[in-house]
């Protein structure tokens, strides 16, 4: 429960079940982004194969060029022609012969090798000029233009998936620029510089340009030779329909991979995100319902039985969630007995107050104030003690532990207590291991209290003369401390009565209010924070034994 103070600080919160959260919590969607990286990049990679891409274009343009220079071998060898002026010589050419490629035996040769490699094949001569294209067949009705059919129609998923690709490819910029391929209604050579190269100097030259459909064209130029003197070039291009066909292959299989791993991470991180986000907004709409609340009907759900970090946090916060009910309850308590405890010596106090300002007589006088004087010791006494158990909670989870010699603790405590010249007052007698300090950790002034407290409470309830024993030393992993007097021991059945705040049976000559009733409730308070514990009972020979055990080291 809280107080009227917590209820006036603490900000207006909505009950959680009245809120709609969104669709996907927030750790869900986290999940999901960091799930995803991977299978996306995977799917990127799809506009990004460059180096496969341009690994297939040279390996095309390689094949271009072996079937460029196979057309280009058998010109020079059937379709070369040498004119003179005069038709006969022997072995050896005339200086003044010239050599020229003969148009009707080269155009059978490009239209047919042309054909048998599925590839488009000019010719040009030395100045230029085209000779024969492949794309054009000249007869008795002139010359006719030969267009490639399209490729046939393929499924509305796989255009899709092309369109697609092409588009994003475009619109990210994938592609790196390349020229334009443009053919002049009458060509030359010098359309292309690739040709000019192959003519001028006699190298083999490549290029890939780009025609005004988007579509790639891949051309290869090579010398025409006869007697190695260059006596025309021979153009082979093709379109990269087959680099494309071969890279849409790859990409539609890396795209199906991607869609099953996709589908599969999102699967399975929406369940990983179920196992953690929903159990956990579980716990924190408990948690915020026990907050909100004024009573323990709301409970932290039960999420044990998991055996992993959710589960675990559920045993934590119900567990804590108990612990800070019977603090609460133990504080309410504690304040109900201080009130009740601080209110008989105000009430003595205040009727001894009125009492001595209407009597006259002097001996009556002097013992309402003697009761005045023991009820504000009483007090005084009294408010200490509360105060000194209010901080002590805060004490012992601030301090830090420190390793001390136990044995060396009770012998002060015990030439303490013997140095006192009253034969009235019980004496200590101390039994401790041979040659073993009995090393503890824990705070050596508040354990001090807990034996000040024992030694006390044993000497109030000895009689005149009397022993008090103490007997120290290990037991079973635990370090055990047993304080033992000659009184007449526990009433029956009030064995764990005494740790009890407040606990007000005391020995009949002790005078009222000497003590505050909290010294063993403390003590039982400061050995527990210890981890150790306390118990009391009655010894075989008589007298109160009490049973201290706290952990070694």
């Amino acid at each position: 429960m809280r107080t009227d103070q917590d209820l006036r600080i603490a900000p207006p919160t909505a009950t959680p079940t009245t809120q709609r959260g969104p669709l996907l919590s927030l750790l869900t969607r986290r999940v999901l982004a960091v799930n995803l990286v991977a299978p996306v990049l995977l799917g990127l990679g799809l506009l990004f194969l460059d180096e496969y891409e341009e690994s297939l274009i040279a390996t095309e343009i390689d094949g271009l060029r072996t079937e460029g220079e196979l057309i280009a071998a058998s010109i020079g060898e059937s379709a070369v022609v040498i004119e003179t002026e005069s038709e006969a010589f022997g072995a050896f050419m005339p200086a003044g012969a010239t050599r020229r490629i003969d148009p009707g035996t080269a155009r059978q040769l490009v239209r047919r090798l042309a054909s048998l490699a599925n590839i488009r094949t000019r010719l040009y001569g030395n100045g230029g000029v085209l000779i024969a294209d492949s794309r054009l067949l000249r007869g008795p009705g002139g010359e006719v233009r030969v267009i490639g059919l399209a490729p046939a129609e393929t499924d509305a998923v796989t255009e899709y998936m092309r369109r697609g690709l092409a588009w994003t490819e475009s619109f990210i910029g994938a592609s790196k620029p390349l020229p334009l391929y443009i053919e002049q209604p009458n060509g030359t050579a010098y359309d292309f510089i690739e040709v000019v190269g192959a003519l001028e100097r006699g190298e083999a030259a490549s290029e890939v340009r780009i025609n005004t459909s988007g579509r790639k064209v891949l051309a290869v130029a090579v010398p025409v030779q006869f007697y190695k003197q260059i006596v025309g070039a021979v153009f082979v291009s093709v379109d990269d329909s087959a680099v494309e066909v071969r890279l849409f292959e790859v990409r539609s299989s890396i795209l199906k991979i991607f869609t099953w791993i996709f589908a599969v991470t999102v699967l399975l991180s929406l369940y990983l995100a179920g196992t953690i986000a929903r159990p956990v907004k579980r716990l924190a709409e408990a948690a915020a319902l026990v907050r909100n609340g004024h009573s323990r009907q709301h409970k932290i759900p039960d999420l044990s039985k998991r055996r992993d970090e959710i589960g675990a946090l559920s045993s934590a916060l119900r567990d804590m969630t108990e612990g800070l009910w019977l603090r609460m309850d133990a504080t309410e308590q504690f304040a109900a007995d201080v009130a009740h405890e601080i209110k008989n010596p105000l009430t003595s106090l205040r009727s001894a107050v009125e009492t001595v300002a209407r009597v006259e007589d002097p001996t009556q006088q002097k013992q309402l104030m003697s009761i005045i004087k023991d009820d504000v010791g009483r007090l005084d006494r009294l408010i200490s003690d509360i105060s000194d158990a209010s901080r002590l909670d805060a004490e012992l989870s601030r301090a830090e532990s420190e390793p001390f010699a136990l044995a060396a603790l009770l012998e002060t405590l015990t030439e303490v207590t013997n140095s006192n010249d009253d034969d009235e007052i019980a004496t200590v007698s101390l039994d401790l291991p041979h040659q073993d300090d009995l090393t503890i950790s824990g705070l050596e002034g508040r354990l001090a209290q807990v034996f000040r407290n024992l030694i006390g409470n044993a000497s109030s309830f000895s009689p005149p003369g009397g022993k008090i024993f103490i007997r120290a030393g290990r037991n079973q992993g635990q370090i055990k401390i047993e304080v033992q007097d000659q009184g007449p021991g526990i009433p029956p059945g009030k064995e764990q009565a005494v740790f009890n705040r407040f606990y007000s049976m005391r020995p009949e000559k002790e005078k009222f209010g000497t003590h505050s009733g909290l010294g063993l409730s403390i003590s039982k308070q400061i050995i527990e924070s210890h981890r150790g514990s306390i118990t009391a009972n009655n010894a075989q020979g008589g007298g109160a034994l009490f049973v201290v055990r706290l952990p070694v080291t």
